[in-house]
Formats: C-alpha cells, structure tokens, sequence
C-alpha cells in the first residue's frame, strides 16, 4: 500500500468510526461517548488535511517551488499536533462536566462493546498509517498515525472508565481516567508540534551531515578541502549544499568530472541527500 492510499483509507475509516461511536453514545446516553464520538469529527477533518497534504507533497518542482512541495507535510503535522491537543482540551472540559453533573447513564455493557469495536479499528488504522509513514518517510502520515493513537487512549480511557462505574457505581473513576488519558495525549500533541518544528525551522541534518563528511574524507587526496556544508530537510529528502576548493591548474571539464564523482558516491551512499557543489580554484 503507498501513502495515498493510506490517506484514503484513514478517511473512509475515521468516518466509519464516527458513525459506530455515534451508535454507542445514543445507546448508552453516556457524555464521554458522545465527546469521543465528537473528537472523531476533529478525527475525519485531521485525515482529510493529511490527504490533502500528501496529494500536493506529490507534485515535482515547479518555478515557484523549487525545493518540491514536500514541506506541506510538516505543516500538516503541526496542525496535527494542534488538533490533538485541541481533543486533550476537550476531553478535559467534558471530564470536568462530568464531576458537576453526573448524567444517567443506560446500557453500559452494550455501549461498552461497541466503543471498544471503534477504538480496535482506530488502532489498526494507526499501526497501517505508522507502518506506511516509516516506509516512506511521510511526515504527514506519521502526524495522522499519531492523533489516531491519541483517540485510541482516549476511548479506551472512556470505555474501561465506563466499566469500572458500571460495575462499581463510582461515576468519579470515569473523569479522573479521562484527565488521566488528557495528558498523555496532550504530551504526545507538544511532541508532535516539536517534530514538525525542526524541518520548518530548517534545522540542520546532524546525521546527513556527518555522512557526507565521511563520504567526502575517503576521496580527500582528489581536493584540497571543502566547507560551508548546509544541509536542510523538506519531507523525506535532504538539500545540502558546499564549497569545495580544488588545485586551480584543473580545466572545468575535470573539475566538474570530480563534482560528478563525489555526488554521485554521495548519492550511493544516501540516496535521500541531494547535493550541490560549488567548486572553487585555489593556486
């Protein structure tokens, strides 16, 4: 499966689960369904936008986008990221409700077994998304895979707090396991936006960087040095950039032979890196 489809299918099946939580909130009249089945919507919305982004991610350079289009996918992490802790706040709210008011709630065992059926689907829409994201490198996928995972603790939160009041009568259990699931899911949201925040900074590729240095080290009798090394990531792929000073007796046919050599056991050796070299004649 590529990434598209991924896409694809984590928005016909949020839909799905939606509906299936909707059915077990008007089972039940239960008002921690009824949130779960609203975050679901904020669920649907967050797959569309990483379908949106993954569509675009697929466009080759362009004039006005010369780096590609892949850095959509980073914003559309962030935004993932805000989404989830916007589901964290909600849940909180409606945990905090829930300690004031106490709703009567109907059919638990049923509603139970129905909300804990969407969240096995919540989860293995998350493992199919993880699995595809790290396939392909997709920080747009990963950024879904991560808020479906933050839903599938929260409803499970919901659902295992339902089954301890129904067997024990404490309705006060169900809210603290929902701030409980609040804060995990709001640290994996921080977590997220941190991520995505590394690439739109355009932080330097520490690992890419020392690899091409390796690279550049085994052929160092073929140059006299080389510096400035800037690296840059967008999407799965990483743009780096040097200066390399070579004997200024060599012809721009065997300087260019030399650039060509060394980018091309570069590319070898990452097959993600896309190098530029800019030569410069020292006497």
């Amino acid at each position: 499966m590529n990434k598209v489809k991924a896409a694809y299918a984590a928005v016909i099946g949020g839909v799905f689960v939606f509906v299936v939580k909707l059915i077990a909130y008007a089972v039940s009249n239960s008002v921690a369904l009824l949130s779960d089945a609203l975050e679901s919507i904020i669920n649907i919305l967050a797959s569309g936008l990483m379908l949106f982004s993954v569509e675009v991610s697929k466009k080759p350079p362009d004039e006005s986008h010369n780096y590609g289009h892949q850095k959509i996918e980073d914003i559309s992490r962030m935004i993932e990221g805000l989404f989830i802790l916007a589901a964290a706040l909600l849940i909180v709210y409606t945990a905090a409700n829930r300690l004031l008011i106490a709703p009567e709630l109907m059919k638990l065992d049923l509603a139970i077994g129905i909300s804990v059926a969407a969240t096995s689907l919540n989860a293995g829409l998350s493992w199919l998304l993880l699995r595809e994201a790290r396939a392909t490198g997709s920080a747009a996928l990963e950024g879904d895979a991560k808020h479906l995972l933050s839903d599938v603790i929260s409803s499970a939160a919901v659902w295992v707090g339902l089954f301890v009041v129904w067997l024990t009568g404490y309705s006060f259990i169900d809210s603290v396991l929902a701030f409980l699931s609040a804060a995990l899911i709001g640290k994996m949201g921080v977590e997220l936006m941190l991520k995505s925040a590394s690439p739109l900074m355009e932080q330097a590729c520490k690992y890419e960087e020392k690899r091409i240095k390796e690279v550049l080290l085994l052929h160092k009798y073929k140059f006299i040095d080389f510096h400035e090394l800037k690296t840059r990531r967008v999407g799965n792929q990483v743009f780096a950039e040097l200066h390399l000073s070579v004997d200024g007796t060599l012809s721009v046919n065997e300087a260019h032979e030399l650039t060509d050599h060394l980018e091309e056991e570069l590319k070898s050796e990452l097959p993600n890196v896309n190098l530029t070299i800019h030569v410069e004649p020292k006497k």
